[in-house]
């Protein structure tokens, strides 16, 4: 067999091992042949018979100390073990041959020649069947013993004793096709082993693999970081980075998924290109990278994660597209973060969360004071949840003012959370825990259904309006749970107005603009909330039917207020005007803000000069004095 790929080279070194593998048999084999013509020729008396029957014995030896050899020692190569077996087995088989040959030349007694032969015939057929892995042997063997012996059985003088001889050549073909028979049957039984296990392998490649960039997976890094601490030397440090391209949805939607493909690619290159060697890389989903490496020192660790942060932010040039990306970092070590793979990964993940909520391009250590923050958003949200079954949770209503009259237009639904232990805690505690862990869509029903509730028992000129987080427009059913809290109200659609933020549409325009497309569809007005604070657009309030936008309170009443904060209200009210939208000034605490924004143009306003949040019932006595005098205060 001459072999022409891998799979060929291994399929031999299979079969070339297995002549070695059942050596019981060729013990067996070995000591019976031997006895055999020892006794024979031991009672025949012949000295050449003898001295055959010893070369039998001492070649069986020899096979066998071969084969003891083989086991014990290392390993030699396939063409090496082949060969040495090969002399072996030709020396035993001459050996035979010769003491059954020389026995019927010879014409010692009938039943010592019959005995011979038949040794030499079963020994030839056996061995063909046990070294059918390599034919090149076992026909060897077949022809070195049977060839001699028929010749010696045909020119024998008894007839009988020829047809004996006849009858041997004839076994010889037919010994051939089964051994034939046996080895294909053995290859190909081997050959596709190998393909399954070749299969195997591969699979198990592409299970740990990334098919985007190449790198490992998230499977992939569990095994590596696995093994990789399992032979970590104890006092060697290890850090664990974990990356998130900072707007990376954007690219997405803005340039398509296959831009998208080639910017991951590229930041899996820069980071294989830039990290030190042996360093663990992988692409853990969606725009997340995590790589791990040995570091001396935290300083160290700082040096290596601002390089990569530099390298990945350097512009790349994408068919025409020029783009600059940036990430967010996390990054943990061992073992002062974490003494095993979980551990180092959570302590990792905690870090990239700080780091986002920092803001792009930012990185940070974990530190344990994560960990209580994480048990602290954990008991908020199982609190809050609560909070909801148990009715601890309350709206207040702020009235939004017309400027001109100073009668209440509408009023604001603010939530607030009255904890039976804790207090008065403060929506920025426990809004943005609702809106990470999804019960911001709950919450935001709820908070819907009340304020309808409240707007049905006010005069039919004042509206609602209710902050809509992005999570809860993107949630299955959202139009239809604001339509059910409209019927359950019994409250005309016009009087309810949502209000969304700037960030809303840089998320996921598309699904936004359906809502805002079906509701508006049935009477519901929607409002541009903190108007100048994010990414503002003139695209979006032209595409979506505003009817009302709400200047930020820092234009108002911040720090930074002056000519050039009044100039901006002056532009937004002039806007509005030419849309025919209205302009709400939110964060109106004293008289003058008041006349400043009412000259600017703004036609509504909202702030501590007319009133704070109150529950429901006071929002009923405001009305109630509203209605009766000149409004909450004096235009």
């Amino acid at each position: 067999m001459k072999p022409n790929s891998v799979v060929d080279v291994r399929v031999r070194k299979t079969l070339v091992d297995s002549l070695y593998s059942n050596t019981m048999s060729l013990i067996i084999g070995a000591v019976a042949a031997t006895g055999v013509c020892l006794a024979a020729a031991l009672t025949v008396g012949s000295p050449l018979l003898i001295a055959a029957a010893c070369c039998v014995g001492v070649t069986a030896f020899l096979r066998t100390a071969l084969v003891f050899a083989f086991r014990l020692l290392p390993r030699s190569s396939t063409q090496t073990l082949e060969l040495l077996f090969e002399i072996g087995a030709f020396a035993f088989a001459a050996a035979l041959s010769a003491t059954a040959s020389i026995a019927v030349w010879q014409h010692v007694s009938f039943e010592a020649q019959m005995l011979l032969v038949v040794v030499a015939v079963s020994y030839a057929t056996a061995i063909a069947a046990r070294n059918a892995g390599t034919p090149f042997i076992a026909f060897g063997q077949l022809l070195m013993v049977l060839l001699p012996l028929s010749v010696a059985l045909l020119f024998s003088e008894a007839p009988l004793v020829r047809i004996l001889g006849l009858a041997t050549v004839l076994h010889i073909p037919s010994v051939i096709s089964i051994t034939m028979r046996v080895y294909r049957s053995l290859r190909s039984s081997i050959l596709e082993a190998e393909t399954n296990e070749q299969l195997a392998r591969k699979m198990e490649v592409l299970a740990h693999t990334d098919v985007v960039t190449g790198l490992h997976n998230r499977a992939g890094l569990n095994d590596m970081l696995t093994n990789e601490l399992a032979c970590r030397n104890p006092n060697q440090r290890l850090a664990l980075f974990w990356l998130d391209l900072d707007r990376f949805k954007e690219v997405n939607d803005l340039l398509g998924h296959q831009i998208g493909d080639r910017v991951l690619i590229e930041v899996a290159r820069r980071l294989r290109d830039n990290l030190p060697e042996g360093a663990g890389i992988a692409r853990f989903g969606g725009d997340e990278f995590l790589f791990f490496c040995e570091v001396n020192d935290r300083a160290d660790c700082q040096r290596l994660a601002g390089r990569i942060l530099n390298h990945i932010l350097r512009p790349m040039r994408l068919d025409a597209e020029r783009m600059e990306i940036s990430t967010s970092m996390g990054i943990a070590l061992m073992p002062d973060d974490g003494t095993d793979a979980e551990r180092l990964m959570q302590s990792a993940d905690l870090a990239l969360y700080h780091a986002k909520l920092e803001g792009p391009g930012t990185l940070r250590f974990f530190d344990p004071a994560m960990t209580r923050d994480l048990a602290n958003r954990r008991e908020i949200e199982a609190e809050l949840r609560l909070a909801i079954q148990r009715d601890e949770l309350s709206l207040f209503y702020q009235p939004i003012v017309d400027l001109q009259t100073g009668h209440i237009r509408c009023f604001e639904a603010l939530l607030r959370w009255f904890h039976p232990t804790k207090g008065e805690l403060r929506p920025a505690e426990f809004i943005p825990v609702a809106e990470e862990t999804g019960v911001i869509v709950t919450l935001g029903n709820w908070i819907t259904r009340q304020a309808a509730l409240a707007c049905a028992q006010w005069p039919e000129d004042i509206s609602v309006a209710v902050n809509l987080s992005p999570l809860q427009i993107r949630a299955p059913g959202a139009v239809l749970a604001i339509k059910q809290a409209l019927r359950d109200a019994k409250l005309d659609p016009h009087r309810l107005e949502l209000e969304v933020t700037e960030s809303l549409f840089i998320q996921d325009s598309e699904q936004t603009a359906e809502f805002i497309k079906e509701l508006a569809a049935e009477g519901v007005r929607f409002a541009l909330d903190d108007f100048g604070t994010g990414y503002s657009s003139l695209s979006y309030i032209h595409k979506f039917p505003f009817s009302k936008i709400k200047v930020d309170r820092c234009f108002v009443s911040g720090d930074d207020v002056g000519p050039r904060a009044h100039a901006i209200i002056r532009a937004v009210a002039e806007m509005g005007r030419g849309l025919d939208m209205e302009i709400v000034a939110e964060g109106l605490e004293e008289q003058e803000q008041v006349e400043t924004v009412r000259d600017a143009g703004c036609t509504l306003g909202q702030g501590y000069f007319f009133s704070r949040a109150v529950p429901d019932y006071l929002a009923a006595m405001l009305l109630a004095q509203d209605r009766e005098g000149d409004g909450l205060r004096a235009a």
